[in-house]
């Protein structure tokens, strides 16, 4: 475990100094690394007996199932004796069973006839019955008005009526109606008087109750007759009788009813006696029935006993049939089982050896998947299978105890399976390995994961994977801390997307799993949340290299999600034969989609089919269910497995088909992969994937249609190359566009394997063999130096020979103008278009650039190197609310104008409200913010300019973009405007705002043609009109145009051309011609001086901060405005007069048919500045592209150690060349007067111990991080890269004196100044002549030179000056120095010659760019003495950067105007 920690350590170096990519180890990734082993160790070993158990517990059941098909057979025999007795049994109860039934149904017959006869009784008997009720109901009313009149009548009122002397005679009738009535047996009395009624009457309580018992149904035949004459009267009335008595009424009516009564009832009596009949016939009948039914009951009872014996011997006889038949059927189901899970049964077993010694392997192998999970994910591919392959499997295999390991160990296998790959995939993960890697690592790590996803195809695949149940926030968005606050106690998962390099602190505790209270409890910010065990947090940055902090790494498993160039090609080849082949395409998909179900599938149905047969009971073959759907699920996996079968098959057929559009996607990978890479050159050009596909995507639109295949994708793959390239292009500064044509045309060249890699090296590097001497004049020592290298390789073996023994041919080769349009002499024509580059670049370095163009134009097409920038209005129509238009921004240039104009032609304009324009600074963030919620809403266009000047505001912005490119109006458009940063530590804009711009570089034009037009483009014929004293008014605006182009394009000459970079612009041109217009109008006579001076000094002269940039202003002003210009006799520059009075577009016409081709002459500047210019633009082209190259490392393949071993050799080399420090007070020991020169010799030691200390402390650090011993840091792998690419470390650099040169020339140099240093300081004697460039501080010895002089002849120092004389020696012809002042040697001049005969400066000679110069004398005059006469004031630096390595000022002697010397730049440089 120590081992894979500490090789770790040692491979994230090689991982830093070549990828630039940070991954630290800490003691806590150790402890992590730890338990997450044991953790793993755990659940594997859980997991693999469990699958052991199933599997052997399949088998079991497989097994005892073959074996209990013959103890079944025996017992299917038994079965089938008892059903046969069963049977005979049965069939015997079945004829007894008839007899008895047959004995019933006779009985049943017969008492079915009585049945029927009874019921025709009972019939007649009802009819009767009815009859009677019926008639009887007639004479019920008239019982019941009697029973009424009864109740009318009571003792009170029978006593009063009894009371009566003599009543009424309808009173007495009714009394003597009523004696008839009651006359006992039919005697009538006679005597029915009321003193007889009376005496009736007399016991009032008898009388009443005789009246209601009376014998209503037997009235005799007398009473009737008697009683006619009386019910016959009309008084005999119940109502009438009321009026003489209530109590005669009630007898009355009582009277009347019991008559009406008695009449019905007697014609009822007849049909009374008949029912009373029928009852009794009814009564005998039943009798019968129920004894004939009695009988019955009794032979039912014996059937039903015999008919239950029946049924029991038959379903004693069924079950022993169903029995059998299970037995027969359990036998037919364990044979199918057997023998259709045969297969699965050699499977199994196979399947638990496996498992038995995966078992065994355990510990080996969870360990290398535990460092995988913990170490690996940030990786590159190639150092995961460095590490893995190279590092750890041979480690573990070579220890003396060993420590097992399966050979064949595939670790996703062990993490995940076909079925998880499968279903990640239906989620959007893309299928290349790295992917899944990365998935798997996601998926098992413990820490929580961070994923490095610049792409946002990680993301894409999280936010699929856990859908509607993921929370997404960001860190600083509102409420992200409750959103995590509630996931950790409910056990969701959180997504923190978007992560810069530093993180809030307050997410601290979370990140470090810091548990509180027994592990139940986190604190986020004060607030203490509950910790839910199944919360789970994922990390996501868009940064493609960020630098995580060690604690931050020790807290989180990096994952490096950056897309890779095969995975990217099948994404883009999926994409290319979408649009070509959708049918192809859409068959492929649907047919992955298949194949991953079908995987899972199969998974699902042999976990099921184990599942099934692992919990079934012991006699698990009766249940018939559970062995069918075995079945069925081994048919559904025998079906899928056929299916998958017959879809391989479909695979393989597409597979063939798209993979002819493969070269057009591996095309396009390629170039995502170099624009990826420009950020290395400039952290400006940052691009997205998302708009990479946009671009892609168009170009396979617009390729031109070809019915040949290959035509097709020939055609293809020139439009995506283009169109990327132009959509690169326009938004690459003008000097990196080259560079980035020449990586796209050497990296398209290596994939197609049309380059040697060797002669690209030598390309690139242009190394030298140093001491060497050039024996041909027309070559210079470098030039010859890089020819030996050259010749040393086997393609241009002899090449040295050649140039010495051709020389004639080879220099006009060389000396030609356009050697890159020329054919090498002899038989070296015939080299490749490469070779012929190497060539040029060892003998003609300043000519690459052009030659790489052609070179371009050879092998991509001239479209490349003479395309014109698109304009604005077709970058427009990419533009969309999720994708705004970003300027980066050029001095001298407005390129909002283009907005503007385009944005009056949609009408977007400031008067129509829709058009908002905000100039960043202090304050106006809340304006842009507002402007751009608006605009959003409603559709308006937003220009925010100089956005880099609200560093702070820039993430807020980047954000509101984000919100907005979202759900916004269709026609919302953002424009943005920044300066780039002067270095890539300045760089402030957010990689978000960048990568989803369309980025367009504005650019002042190149060329003094295009200058000079672009500087009157700015006027217009009212212009030139304006003035009343047109002629001088139109000569100096036009002197002003050139003078503004001249110094406008000057800078491109560097530090030659300007000391320092100004940001000149149309508005001081603009200006100045107010100026001189002001002065015409005001002034009778052109102020020639007046006007100089506001230009040179306040116009332009505002932006100078170098006195020599101001001198050379003035300069050029003086040469351009003066009285001659009016006479017709003044040059703008050699052979370009200043034109006359003429209008507008003459001056345009002038410029195109009068102006000199281009040259450093225009500029007043010898052609050599553009060969040192050229040179140094084709170095830093060169040196650009070789950063870009894929660096080597001991991670790659083997061949990769070369860079460790490189580094090591030349430290060891410089470690044992640099000398001990010098001991100073040793030195001081030495000398008895310390003069101004041992002062200043004293300091030079001081500065060079400081200088020889860096270099051996940095240099011994670093070999012991380069063997293990030390962590290696930042400054480390700096350290290592600058002895890798020959650059000086920034750490000695610091320390050094300025400098131009390589590593290597720097190291010559250093140890020249050593030498020399050890050489004055031997016994501090003045060598004869002093190497001046070799001081540290060469000024503190020009000093002294006049300090020495001043305390000799006791000058005051304040008045003194050097004078320079130059001498006609060299060096070697002094032999001791002079008594006064010194003699130094070193120098060179830049720009011109001199010439040592004539003893003046004179024009340089043709590619001689730096002449050294003869020995100088130099000493100390009083500053009156000094000779002004015919002299140029010549500044004197220390490299050829000038500027602020400025030292002195010599004053060389000129025939020529100082002037001409001023415009061409010339100068002395201490270093070349």
């Amino acid at each position: 475990m120590a081992f894979v920690h500490t090789s770790v350590n040692q491979i994230s170096q090689s991982y830093l100094s070549n990828e630039q990519r940070y991954n630290y180890t800490t003691p806590k990734s150790f402890l992590e690394f730890i338990r997450l082993y044991q953790s793993l160790l755990h659940r594997h070993r859980k997991e693999l007996k469990c699958k052991t158990e199933r599997l052997e517990n399949g088998l079991l059941k497989l097994h005892s199932t073959s074996t209990q098909v013959d103890d079944l057979k025996a017992k299917l025999a038994a079965q089938e004796l008892e059903l046969k007795q069963k049977n005979e049994d049965a069939d015997k109860l079945i004829q007894v069973v008839g007899v008895e039934t047959d004995k019933v149904s006779r009985e049943k017959a017969m008492a079915d006839g009585e049945e029927q006869k009874v019921a025709l009784i009972m019939l007649e008997v009802k009819q009767k019955q009815k009859d009677c009720e019926e008639d009887l109901a007639k004479a019920e009313p008239a019982l019941t008005a009697a029973q009424a009149a009864l109740n009318t009548l009571n003792k009170t009122n029978l006593t009063e009526l009894k009371s009566f002397g003599s009543p009424p005679l309808a009173v007495s009738n009714v009394s003597a109606a009523v004696m008839v009535l009651m006359a006992p047996g039919g005697r009538v009395p006679k005597d029915r008087s009321w003193k007889a009624a009376k005496v009736t009457m007399a016991k009032v309580d008898g009388f009443l109750d005789s009246l209601i018992n009376f014998n209503k149904e037997n009235i005799h035949e007398n009473c009737l007759k008697a009683i006619r004459p009386y019910l016959q009267d009309p008084e005999f009335n119940p109502e009438f009788v009321a009026t003489k008595s209530y109590a005669a009424a009630g007898l009355c009516s009582w009277v009347i009813n019991i008559v009406r009564f008695y009449e019905v009832f007697c014609d009822v009596e007849p049909k009374r006696q008949a029912l009373s009949k029928a009852t009794a016939d009814l009564a005998t009948a039943q009798e019968k029935l129920a004894t004939i039914k009695a009988k019955i009951a009794h032979l039912n009872e014996n059937l039903a006993k015999l008919t239950a014996k029946f049924e029991k011997a038959t379903a004693d006889k069924l079950k022993c049939q169903q029995e059998a038949e299970v037995t027969a059927g359990t036998i037919s189901l364990a044979n199918r089982l057997v023998g259709g899970l045969a297969s699965e049964n050699v499977r199994w077993a196979e399947a638990v050896q496996n498992f038995k010694q995966q078992e065994q392997m355990l510990c080996g192998d969870i360990l290398l998947i535990t460092a995988f999970i913990s170490y690996l994910g940030f990786f590159t591919k190639k150092y995961r299978q460095s590490l893995m392959d190279g590092t750890w499997r041979p480690y573990l295999s070579q220890l003396k105890t060993p420590i097992p390991v399966t050979p064949t160990l595939d670790l996703l296998r062990m993490l995940m399976d076909d079925a998880d790959v499968a279903a990640w995939q239906n989620e959007g993960l893309p299928a290349d390995r790295m992917s899944i890697e990365n998935a798997t690592i996601l998926i098992n790590c413990e820490r929580w994961p961070l994923m490095v996803d610049p792409q946002l195809q990680g993301i894409k695949w999280i936010k699929n994977k856990y859908g509607e149940d993921l929370r997404v926030t960001q860190i600083g968005q509102k409420g992200y801390l409750q959103t995590i606050e509630h996931a950790l106690e409910a056990g969701d998962a959180v997504l923190i997307e978007n992560l810069e390099e530093s993180i809030d602190p307050v997410l601290g505790p979370l990140l470090g799993r810091e548990v509180i209270k027994k592990g139940r409890f986190i604190k986020i910010g004060d607030k203490e949340c509950e910790y839910n065990p199944k919360f789970r947090l994922i990390l996501h940055t868009k940064l493609a290299n960020p630098h995580y902090q060690p604690e931050l790494q020790a807290q989180a498993t990096l994952i490096n999600f950056t897309v890779t160039r095969a995975g990217l090609e099948d994404q883009l080849l999926a994409a290319v034969v979408s649009m070509e082949r959708p049918d192809l395409e859409q068959l492929k998909s649907d047919l992955t989609k298949q194949q991953n179900g079908f995987k899972i599938t199969l998974k699902t149905l042999e976990d099921n089919l184990l599942s099934r047969l692992s919990s079934a009971s012991g006699n698990f073959l009766g249940e018939t269910a559970l062995v069918e759907n075995l079945e069925i699920t081994k048919q559904t996996a025998a079906e899928v497995e056929k299916k998958v079968q017959e879809a391989n098959v479909t695979e393989v057929k597409i597979n063939e088909a798209r993979e002819h559009y493969r070269p057009a996607a591996a095309r396009a990978s390629l170039l995502y992969f170099i624009m990826n890479d420009l950020s290395k050159i400039h952290p400006m050009y940052q691009f997205s994937l998302k708009a990479f596909s946009i671009v892609f995507q168009k170009a396979v639109e617009r390729a031109a249609p070809n019915e040949s295949l290959r035509e097709r994708v020939a055609n293809l793959i020139d439009s995506i190359t283009f169109s990327v390239y132009q959509y690169t292009a326009r938004g690459l500064f003008e000097c990196d566009k080259l560079t980035y044509l020449a990586q796209l045309t050497f990296q398209i060249l290596l994939m197609n394997r049309e380059v040697n890699a060797a002669e690209l090296d030598f390309l690139l590097r242009s190394p030298v063999q140093t001491g060497t001497t050039s024996p041909v004049e027309f070559l210079s020592h470098q030039a010859w130096g890089a020819v030996k290298v050259l010749s040393s390789m086997e393609e241009f073996c002899n090449l040295d020979r050649d140039i010495e023994g051709s020389a004639k041919s080879w220099k006009k080769f060389v000396e030609s103008e356009c050697p890159e349009k020329e054919k090498l002499p002899q038989e070296w024509k015939n080299k490749t278009a490469l070779q012929h580059l190497c060539v040029m670049r060892a003998m003609r370095p300043d000519r690459m650039t052009y030659a790489m163009q052609n070179f371009v134009e050879e092998k991509l097409g001239s479209k490349y190197v003479v395309g014109r920038a698109l304009d604005f209005a077709t970058s427009f129509e990419e533009s969309g609310p999720a994708t705004p238009m970003f300027f980066i921004l050029s001095p001298g240039v407005d390129p909002l104008k283009d907005v503007e104009s385009q944005g009056k032609k949609l009408g977007y304009t400031f008067n129509n409200r829709n058009f908002h324009n905000v100039s960043l600074g202090q304050g106006q963030e809340v304006v842009a913010e507002a402007a751009l919620d608006i605009a959003a809403k409603k559709g308006h266009w937003v220009i925010l300019q100089n956005i880099h000047l609200v560093a702070k505001w820039l993430r807020t912005l980047e954000k509101k973009l984000e919100e907005h490119s979202k759900n916004s109006h269709p026609e919302f458009r953002v424009f943005m405007s920044a300066e780039p940063a002067p270095s890539p530590e300045g760089h402030i804009i957010p990689q978000g705002i960048l990568e989803n711009s369309i980025k367009i570089t504005s650019e002042p034009p190149t060329g003094m043609h295009a200058n000079l037009h672009k500087a009157l483009d700015n006027f217009t014929q009212d212009t030139l009109e304006m003035c009343s004293r047109e002629t001088e008014f139109k000569s100096i605006l036009f002197a002003l145009c050139y003078f503004h182009a001249v110094v406008a394009e000057r800078r491109k000459f560097g530090p030659q051309g300007w000391n320092r970079s100004y940001p000149f612009n149309t508005g001081d041109l603009t200006i100045s011609v107010n100026v001189l217009y002001n002065f015409l109008e005001a002034n009778a006579k052109v102020p020639y001086d007046d006007l100089r001076y506001l230009f040179g000094e306040i116009m332009y002269g505002g932006h100078i901060t170098d006195d020599w940039d101001r001198r050379l202003c003035r300069t050029y002003l003086g040469e351009f405005i003066r009285p001659e210009m009016l006479e017709g006799e003044l040059s703008l520059a050699p052979g370009f007069p200043l034109p006359g009075n003429m209008d507008y577009n003459g001056y345009h016409q002038y410029i195109d048919a009068e102006l000199p081709p281009e040259s450093p002459y225009l500029y007043g500047l010898h052609p050599n500045a553009e060969i040192g210019f050229l040179t140094q633009t084709s170095e830093k082209l060169f040196r650009t592209v070789l950063e870009l190259q894929a660096r080597d490392s001991q991670a790659g393949d083997g061949a990769g150690a070369t860079r460790e071993d490189k580094v090591k050799a030349l430290l060891e080399e410089i470690l044992e060349r640099v000398t001990d420090e010098f001991n100073i007070p040793e030195l001081m020991a030495k000398v008895e007067e310390r003069t101004p020169y041992i002062v200043v010799a004293f300091q030079e030691c001081g500065r060079m111990n400081i200088l020889t200390r860096e270099i051996q402390r940095s240099l011994r650090e670093l070999e012991l991080g380069l063997k293990g011993e030390l962590t290696m840091t930042s400054h480390m792998e700096n350290l290592q890269n600058a002895l890798y690419f020959d650059m000086v470390p920034e750490s000695w650099a610091r320390r050094a004196y300025p400098s131009t040169a390589g590593l290597a020339a720097w190291l010559l140099d250093l140890f020249n100044r050593i030498k020399e240093l050890e050489a004055w300081t031997s016994d501090f004697t003045m060598p004869s002549t002093v190497w001046l460039a070799g001081f540290f501080n060469p000024q503190s010895f020009l000093t002294a030179v006049m300090q020495s002089t001043a305390r000799r002849n006791e000058w005051p120092l304040d008045q003194m000056a050097l004078q320079c004389d130059v001498t006609k020696k060299n060096r070697e012809e002094f032999r001791s120095p002079p008594r006064e002042g010194v003699y130094v040697h070193g120098l060179f001049m830049e720009g011109a010659r001199w010439d040592t005969q004539a003893g003046i400066i004179t024009e340089a000679k043709l590619k001689d760019l730096t002449p050294s110069m003869p020995v100088m004398f130099i000493k100390a005059i009083p500053a009156d003495k000094q000779d002004c006469r015919s002299v140029y004031c010549c500044p004197v630096y220390k490299t050829s950067q000038r500027g602020p390595t400025y030292v002195w000022t010599f004053n060389l002697k000129t025939k020529e105007n100082p002037s001409k010397w001023v415009l061409a730049g010339v100068a002395l440089l201490l270093q070349i």
